[in-house]
């Protein structure tokens, strides 16, 4: 179990990570004229991913859940491709990438990276929901792994309509970014 917490105290610390680089994005963005959208579903995620990295180890100590490495190997195979799909989405998306929706108006979308596969237009909430996941399922916590899900996909049809109206908006803007 100790090692199961270690894990989730990490993939929190890649959170932490995350945040440093989005407020340096925030602010290279509001210095080119960026829009913020979708403030209103903004604390509702950050809630529902505290909770899962909260839920994760709760659950396991608390239902006594097992260890079963059939499971928890592929689970954690998982978990790193997660993580790797979503550092090369921060890494493609740049100084652009952030936990929340900020478009600076005119620039295009970005095509490269994850992002150059047409059927896959937000590569980063795949990412998202194989963690969402696949960290719990690492030891057995299937009702995290279940209430996570329905929750997170609840909010990602929230989200991912304000992500798409505000891209929709910013890159139709006639007024060009400045450099």
């Amino acid at each position: 179990m100790i090692w199961y917490g270690l894990l989730v105290a990490a993939v929190a610390g890649e959170r932490v990570a995350e945040l440093v680089v989005a407020r340096r994005n925030e602010r290279w963005s509001t210095a080119r004229g960026a829009t913020v959208a979708g403030q209103g579903h903004y604390p509702a995620m950050v809630a529902l991913h505290t909770g899962l990295l909260i839920a994760c180890p709760a659950e396991v100590w608390l239902a006594d859940r097992p260890f079963v490495p059939a499971l928890a190997w592929p689970m954690l195979a998982v978990l790193a491709a997660s993580q790797t799909l979503r550092w090369w989405c921060i890494h493609t998306l740049g100084p652009r990438w952030n936990t929340r929706v900020i478009v600076v108006p005119g620039l295009p979308l970005v095509t490269g990276g994850p992002y150059r596969w047409r059927w896959l237009r937000h590569p980063n909430y795949v990412a998202v929901v194989a963690e969402g996941v696949a960290l719990p399922l690492i030891h057995t916590a299937w009702v995290t792994a279940t209430a996570f899900t329905v929750l997170n996909a609840a909010l990602l049809t929230v989200r991912i309509r304000c992500e798409n109206r505000a891209l929709t908006a910013a890159t139709t803007s006639t007024t060009p970014a400045p450099a």
